[in-house]
């Protein structure tokens, strides 16, 4: 694990943004987020590139393909490539998706995990067999949903239950939490209120699809909504500030438009770091 800290703010970085983003590196960027496996298997000049940004600013990854909930055995040859990566890049931080994405082979989807007790049992089992493997903490990520199937409880409290009986860390995305919120009728606000402040190892946010008024979809490819923003300077309020990341997959616009973005993540984050909290360490 590297000795730096994360901090800031940050944004996902995206092949086709490298030519506009390279010599020079955006200053008002902290940290970038890259998916290892839309990285790996590439060698010359994106590796090049990639390469060049790690060694100049921090870089965290976030999976997609780990599937820790699903019933599959563990695919151990993309952890080893993951691992190597890791520690290639000197990443700080690994996070996935508390979800999974494969039943006898990868379905390319994040579908949602049943809220049962056995399903805990068998989640936390998987992360402490990637943790242990990886010689790092795991970092998960709240992911938005459309159904619930077999739910025996809450999504805050199966959340919870993974959060404390495998000591992974949380990577709270705040826009899913809306959309969730929207399309299962709970109170985002008492959500976030409600998640250990300690394990929140930094935060997503990021536009979303309205498909209708009761059913959102999460994209990536759009602005950042008013309440999502709202519900932002929730968490701040309540847990103090953690170093969040703006995302955008689709509809790329200029990264002098992601700026501006990027810069409204930064005020908040100024409005509430004078708060008096406890004080967390993050990694």
């Amino acid at each position: 694990m590297s000795k730096r800290h994360l901090h800031g703010v940050g944004l996902g970085l995206r092949r086709e943004m490298l030519d506009e983003l390279l010599p020079t590196l955006p200053p008002q960027v902290d940290f970038w987020e890259v998916a290892p496996e839309n990285w790996i298997p590439l060698g010359g000049r994106y590796q090049q590139q990639l390469t060049e940004i790690s060694s100049r600013t921090n870089l965290v990854n976030h999976g997609l393909s780990l599937s820790i909930g699903s019933t599959d055995p563990l695919d151990f040859e993309l952890l080893k490539d993951i691992k190597a990566f890791l520690d290639e890049h000197n990443v700080l931080i690994y996070s996935e998706h508390l979800s999974y994405c494969s039943n006898n082979g990868h379905l390319y989807d994040l579908l949602p995990i049943s809220f049962t007790s056995e399903a805990v049992e068998h989640v936390v089992k998987r992360i402490q067999l990637v943790q242990d493997y990886l010689q790092r903490p795991l970092v998960l990520e709240n992911v938005s949903t459309y159904a619930w199937p077999d739910k025996q409880m809450t999504e805050l409290e199966f959340t919870l239950n993974v959060l404390e009986k495998s000591g992974c860390q949380m990577l709270l995305d705040v826009n899913n939490v809306y959309v969730n919120s929207i399309n299962h009728a709970y109170d985002p606000i008492e959500f976030i209120k409600a998640l250990p402040t300690e394990k929140i190892m930094y935060g997503h946010i990021a536009g979303h699809y309205d498909e209708a008024d009761d059913l959102k979809i999460d994209t990536h490819g759009a602005d950042v909504i008013q309440p999502v923003w709202d519900l932002l300077e929730k968490a701040y309020e309540y847990h103090g500030v953690f170093p969040t990341l703006l995302e955008r997959d689709f509809n790329i616009p200029p990264i002098n438009e992601l700026l501006k973005e990027i810069e409204k993540i930064r005020n908040l984050q100024e409005k509430y770091r004078s708060k008096i909290l406890p004080k967390v360490k993050r990694a």
